[in-house]
């Protein structure tokens, strides 16, 4: 069913000609081909969340140089995998904006600007927008209450999962989000949680169309068993990996994942499980709050 995102709340943030970029995702674990990034020149810890208040309370201060390091080795991975990777540019004033996951979504319909809830990512959206008019992409905005990248999962074709905490992702945002889903006939899940979780996707994350990791004492009984009901089998993960970023990971389909180095439990369980898995360093975002997920936007996937 086609459905026109202009029909919505916040319309479109720009119209422009034939696209030169396709933003389109309807699976969360279909072949990633292209992926918005941002590199961390200016990437600094923000008190905003449990992990970068622990962080900076036992010290830490960000390495810009071995940041960039692990930025890059995270790109060349990607590239290797054939994945077209587009920048967006750095601003002294935005030290979140290497987390490119939290402020827009490619779906089914095209590119969706979000509201973040912090006021310092605000700006973040601004300069998503500005790329995305040079890129010839059309965008949705959301406009009504908050929401972020890392509450949104395009599971499969017909299936939305969002988290909502209350803090990052308001009721109001979610709907708003959810609206061209919903007329679609897309199921939609909503997974309540603690906000010192911070996102969803620190503490579930899709690894195949039916298959996903997450840590199950930390998600809500009645959303865990929605998703067995659709037919999605959750590995079990410990709960600790929440503040350790270790569950955010990133499908870049065909079974294989990225995962953080410095977590080998979930390597291991999804080894086991089949995949194929490479772990990178990321120990200088994941202080900051986030992990691969996080650094990553998908802007098109396409079936295996």
């Amino acid at each position: 069913m086609k459905v026109d995102f202009g029909a919505f709340d916040g319309g479109l943030a720009g119209r422009f000609a034939v696209a030169t970029l396709e933003s389109h995702v309807v699976s969360e674990t279909d072949r990633l081909t292209d992926v918005i990034l941002c590199p961390p020149h200016h990437l600094s810890p923000v008190p905003c969340c449990a992990v970068t208040r622990e962080t900076m309370a036992n010290g830490f201060a960000t390495d810009t140089e071995e940041a960039l390091r692990q930025h890059e080795m995270l790109l060349r991975t990607l590239e290797r995998h054939g994945v077209r990777c587009h920048m967006l540019a750095p601003s002294s004033s935005l030290p979140d904006m290497c987390f490119t996951r939290d402020v827009g979504v490619s779906t089914p319909w095209g590119m969706v600007a979000l509201n973040p809830a912090m006021p310092h990512r605000q700006g973040e959206v601004d300069v998503l927008l500005q790329a995305c008019g040079r890129w010839n992409l059309p965008v949705r905005r959301i406009k009504k209450g908050t929401i972020e990248g890392g509450d949104i999962c395009v599971a499969r074709d017909g299936l939305l999962i969002l988290g909502l905490s209350g803090e990052r992702s308001s009721t109001d945002g979610v709907a708003e989000f959810a609206a061209p889903f919903r007329a679609a006939r897309w199921d939609v899940l909503i997974c309540p949680f603690h906000a010192d979780h911070l996102h969803l996707d620190t503490i579930f994350c899709m690894v195949d169309k039916d298959e996903a990791i997450g840590c199950i004492e930390l998600l809500d009984p009645a959303f865990v068993k929605a998703v067995h009901k659709h037919g999605v089998r959750i590995m079990p993960m410990p709960a600790e990996l929440s503040s350790s970023l270790g569950c955010n990971i990133l499908s870049l389909g065909e079974h294989h994942i990225l995962t953080s180095a410095a977590d080998p439990v979930v390597s291991t369980t999804l080894r086991a499980a089949g995949y194929s898995v490479e772990r990178i360093d990321i120990s200088q975002f994941a202080a900051c709050g986030g992990g691969i997920h996080c650094l990553t936007q998908p802007l098109r996937r396409v079936p295996a």
